[in-house]
């Protein structure tokens, strides 16, 4: 289990906000927080620290420049998601993105378009391809959820469709959307069955805001799987110390 961290960018600014909300139109986004500090900031911070693995995620138009600036920073790092595609993929690459993420541009119309997944893993190769897995719960199984996480797929994340993609890419990032940016405990029914059925890195986002749930995670993974955690971190509003959450996973000789 490692700790990856997290640069999520909306409107060109750091923050971390409730996923769920982002882009409705009948609710404003619930923002936990806005930070002073720009990308570099972070990214710097992640240098300095030796964290690898970590992403800075573009959350609609306008954070570019932002991302830009991240992957300068700390030029191999740091993965790139929001809008990636295979016209642009290699461009983010060449900026110093260690690899890039990719989502709606492979699952279209409610379902994977296996087209768009075979240019893009033609564009960059496995090794730089991270397939994000953003997922709901519906009658008991787990679904990719696309439209800004509005939309159910038919897309099921199962052992066998998980083999499948693990063809293309080289990791996972699986953001747990009904807890995603909620501080409410992680989902421990898909952590478990995810470090069942993986058998390349995946990172798990959503829901961690204690020591408690890191231990919890680090349990029911059996250490499988990295976690991400966002709101829940004094670096972004919350209450849980980053640099103790650094040296707890350096201590346990996990990060």
């Amino acid at each position: 289990m490692k700790f990856r961290p997290c640069i999520d960018l909306h409107h060109g600014k750091v923050k971390q906000i409730v996923g769920e909300t982002l882009g409705s139109n009948d609710q404003k986004v619930v923002e936990n927080f806005v930070s002073e500090h720009d990308s570099a900031y972070y990214a710097s911070m992640f240098q300095r620290d030796q964290l690898t693995g970590g992403h800075v995620i573009m959350l609609g138009g306008g954070n570019e420049e932002a991302a830009l600036r991240a992957l300068q920073e700390y030029p191999g790092g740091l993965q790139i998601g929001g809008g990636i595609t295979a016209d642009n993929a290699a461009r983010y690459l060449e900026a110093g993105a260690s690899q890039v993420i990719v989502t709606s541009f492979i699952f279209r119309d409610g379902e994977l378009n296996r087209e768009n997944l075979e240019k893009i893993f033609a564009a960059v190769g496995k090794d730089k391809l991270v397939i994000d897995l953003s997922c709901k719960q519906r009658d008991g199984k787990w679904f990719v959820v696309t439209n800004q996480w509005k939309t159910f797929s038919n897309f099921e994340v199962n052992e066998a469709n998980l083999r499948e993609l693990e063809r293309y890419c080289s990791e996972f990032l699986v953001h747990a959307v009904d807890v995603e940016g909620k501080r409410t405990g992680i989902l421990e029914s898909l952590v478990s069955q995810l470090a069942q059925w993986v058998t390349i890195p995946t990172t798990y986002a959503g829901g961690a805001r204690s020591f408690e749930d890191l231990e919890l995670f680090n349990r029911l993974t059996d250490g499988k799987l990295d976690i991400t955690i966002g709101s829940a971190l004094d670096i972004f509003g919350g209450g849980l110390s980053y640099e103790e959450v650094v040296a707890y996973c350096n201590r346990l000789g996990i990060n």
